[in-house]
């Protein structure tokens, strides 16, 4: 079976020691794509070049909303530049991020930045949509806690005719038709299946079949316990490293859950990520 990754960071520092065992179980596993998203302006060049060197990795280059507060000037016209540049890229992974407000300036996962107010995001995000629609590159999207806003910015924007994806789709299970009405697809991740995420988990057994794509966000968001079929030894800060080679494991999982057969799944999923990404 060929599997495809709708959402993924290869080239984190956390993955960087590994890389060669990383693309060494890839291609075991049988991953024939990944959507590689860098999420400022000093990682596009750095995802570029993973494309060139891998033929597996579909470059995404972006603006996240917890970068949008630190871009440059000029940040547009190097997107605009790098999309040029690169024919087969997306765009992301862009979005609006609500709870990012509420963490605390001494918050180490803010240290250092000037964060982006919600209106900001948004500008930032639209801005981008109208770079996708032009090019006609799938953006991929981040939302924490803004799922309001976002249908909102969504349905004023003008969009790319091939659609978008929410990663991780972790919103209500109502505002699933009207995102999918505007041309969403929807990425499944592991971390679903924690029992905190029940409610969303329940989401992914009903999106349309031709809107799913399967994720790992790696290296971020490992599977637990037995599950982790491709451990890593945690990153320098402690922080558990998650495998894109999991992404394996996250497609059975998603087979269970919607009671299909993997060798279904999988065919269905190759045709929905080459339809968005290529």
């Amino acid at each position: 079976m060929n599997l495809y990754d709708a959402h993924q960071h290869f080239h984190f520092e956390q993955l960087t020691p590994h890389r060669a065992a990383i693309v060494h179980d890839l291609q075991a596993a049988g991953v024939k794509g990944a959507v590689v998203n860098g999420t400022n302006a000093e990682e596009w060049p750095v995802v570029a070049a993973l494309a060139r060197e891998y033929p597996w990795v579909v470059p995404s280059f972006g603006v996240h909303p917890w970068d949008a507060g630190n871009r440059a000037p000029d940040w547009l016209k190097k997107l605009r530049a790098a999309l040029e540049a690169n024919p087969g890229a997306g765009v992301g992974e862009i979005g609006l991020d609500r709870w990012l407000l509420e963490l605390k300036p001494d918050d180490p996962r803010v240290a250092g930045l000037r964060v982006a107010e919600l209106e900001e995001q948004t500008e930032v995000f639209t801005a981008q949509l109208a770079l996708a629609a032009e090019f006609n590159r799938a953006p991929s999207i981040h939302c924490v806690q803004a799922w309001g806003a976002l249908h909102d910015a969504l349905k004023k924007a003008k969009l790319p005719a091939r659609g978008f994806l929410i990663h991780g789709y972790a919103g209500p299970a109502e505002m699933i038709r009207n995102f999918t009405d505007l041309g969403a697809s929807y990425s499944f991740n592991i971390q679903l299946l924690e029992p905190r995420h029940k409610s969303r988990l329940e989401n992914f057994r009903h999106i349309p079949v031709k809107r799913l794509l399967v994720e790992t966000d790696a290296p971020t968001k490992p599977p637990a316990g037995e599950l982790n079929r491709f451990p890593l030894p945690p990153a320098a800060d402690g922080s558990a490293v998650n495998h894109p080679a999991n992404l394996v494991v996250t497609y059975e999982q998603l087979a269970k859950l919607r009671h299909v057969p993997l060798a279904t799944l999988a065919p269905q999923v190759e045709q929905n990520f080459k339809r968005l990404f290529l």
